[in-house]
């Protein structure tokens, strides 16, 4: 079978998909004498994922995940231009920054309905967005044969588990090629597929009815005439379901931190953040006073498309027009496609540096800089903060060191972020188009965040790619409505009573995430009077 490695050429001019992570870990201990070891389930970069945390007794790296975060309220400080060296914008002597201290290690993951459809336009390469679904799916059943994967803006292009191709149709309607494309990894690689184009259509977890089907996808938005790479059970079995920013840079995705969503499917548990995805000329995404433009790379990119075999000459048996590289956004020079945070500030200790370009990630749990940003920190990577084991695409387990940061700025108009006492993971990652990443801003800086991702960014789209945000409601009780209600009222009552007594299992048709208010920094997984009584104490407080 020709494997994609054979051809040189193809490893000059079309570089590797995914962000892929090189660990650096020669002068990390694999174990510490009386540190204590914290096994978990974390997303990286690249399908990657962090399985175990190592610390040293009483220093736990930070708050670890339990099965409901609730955001807490920022504080606003004023920034005096001569602490911060260079200013995004010198249009005044102070900018002002919520300060987030101490965000967790382990952010939330933005879990997605996804279904498959046959739409395509034959012998056109390119892919188009809709807002409706259009094409015929690729089952009997689309209300239960759907996928959950990830709204993912680290992955160049869409890829979909081998389970999650075989339950929307994908293999079974013969849309896999033998074309593959490898995925190097820590030690060895995982080899995926080329699909034939098709359509892809996401939404957020709320468009599942509570007994897990999909009846109503008048919601859902997508791309069709678009391939996708998809898993194979032999070559690629831990590859995750991911949608990728040949995807997201025609839509805006609104993230809800304050309303948490729980679903269970196929024995699965899935929580994760309200989401959901507007047009990018739709009148009614959320617009917050404070924000940053990001940078799509390639800066010249003018296009999704896929790149068929003939023009490389690599077809090996299948069809003139069968796609040896799937959809992702082209330049003329590179296809990276990646969305970056233009001004980054890290410090630690006497150490800092600004205008670093991170890579915004929605499919990472964690932050990351790079080993060039540890050595410039003087971080000492013989002795981290804590380590953690990571497992890549392939099953290859290597060991990572992590350390707490005093201070990660963005600079925003408006209000800045500050972030105090960060942790996070060194590693080298590779770019796409070339060269290394300076670090990565992960979804653990974003749990005490309402944010809206606007896509965009390509020559002729007329939108330039932004990231808005405010705090998230931090009102205890406030557990009903949307994402802006920020009161306690009938509403939230009306919640709770719809929860009653229900006990932590996301199977239950009344179990409500949000409704699990007591104790208030240890929930117990069940609604009772103590969660009744936790709401009266807050009945109607509010924030404007």
């Amino acid at each position: 079978m020709l494997k994609n490695k054979d051809f040189p050429c193809l490893k000059t001019f079309f570089p590797l998909l995914f962000v892929v992570v090189v660990f650096c870990t020669s002068s990390v201990q694999a174990s510490r004498p009386g540190w204590r070891r914290k096994e978990v389930d974390l997303r990286m970069t690249g399908g990657s994922r962090i399985k175990a945390i190592s610390y040293p007794p009483g220093r736990p790296p930070n708050r670890l995940k339990k099965h409901i975060r609730r955001p807490h309220k920022l504080r606003l400080k004023k920034i005096s231009s001569d602490n911060l060296g260079v200013l995004a914008e010198k249009s005044t002597e102070f900018v002002y920054a919520n300060v987030i201290d101490s965000p967790p290690i382990d952010g939330f993951v933005p879990w997605i309905v996804l279904a498959v459809t046959d739409e395509t336009v034959g012998g056109d390469f390119n892919a188009y967005a809709s807002t409706d679904v259009v094409g015929d799916y690729l089952t009997d059943n689309p209300q239960s044969d759907y996928a959950i994967g990830i709204f993912d803006t680290g992955s160049s292009t869409t890829l979909i588990s081998y389970d999650a191709a075989v339950k929307t149709g994908i293999y079974g309607n013969g849309l896999v090629t033998s074309l593959p494309v490898e995925l190097s990894g820590v030690i060895g690689s995982a080899t995926v597929y080329t699909t034939d184009p098709l359509a892809i259509f996401i939404a957020g977890l709320d468009i599942l009815e509570p007994n897990g089907l999909l009846l109503d996808d008048s919601q859902m938005i997508g791309e069709y005439n678009v391939s996708v790479l998809a898993g194979d059970p032999i070559d690629s079995p831990n590859v995750p379901t991911v949608t990728g920013t040949s995807l997201s840079v025609y839509y805006c995705a609104a993230f809800c931190n304050n309303k948490q969503l729980s679903v269970t499917i196929d024995g699965n548990d899935f929580n994760s953040p309200y989401i959901k995805f507007y047009g990018l000329s739709d009148p009614c995404v959320p617009s917050y006073s404070s924000g940053t433009n990001l940078e799509l790379y390639p800066s010249d990119a003018s296009a999704v498309q896929y790149f068929p075999c003939e023009l490389l000459e690599a077809c090996a048996g299948e069809p003139s027009g069968t796609p040896v590289y799937p959809s992702m956004i082209w330049g003329l020079l590179s296809s990276q496609s990646l969305y970056f945070v233009p001004w980054v500030n890290v410090a630690d200790g006497n150490e800092s540096g600004t205008q670093f370009k991170f890579m915004f990630d929605t499919g990472a749990q964690v932050t990351v800089i790079s080993p060039i940003i540890a050595a410039g920190l003087k971080l000492d990577t013989e002795n981290p903060d804590f380590t953690v084991d990571i497992m890549d695409v392939t099953g290859q387990v290597a060991i990572a060191p992590g350390f707490c940061l005093d201070s990660l700025d963005i600079a925003a108009t408006g209000q800045w972020l500050e972030y105090t006492n960060v942790p996070v993971v060194m590693l080298d990652v590779p770019a796409p188009g070339g060269g290394n990443l300076n670090g990565i801003i992960g979804m653990n800086l974003f749990v005490d965040l309402n944010f809206v991702f606007k896509g965009g960014g390509m020559m002729g789209q007329g939108y330039t790619p932004r990231l808005e945000f405010e705090s998230a409601c931090s009102i205890t009780g406030d557990i009903a409505g949307d994402c802006y209600q920020c009161l306690v009222n009938y509403s939230d009552l009306a919640a709770l009573s719809d929860a009653w007594l229900a006990v932590f299992n996301p199977r239950s048709d009344n179990w409500n995430l949000n409704a699990d208010l007591a104790p208030l920094q240890n929930p117990d997984g069940k609604i009772d009077f103590l969660d009744f009584a936790i709401l009266s104490e807050h009945w109607l407080e509010s924030i404007p």
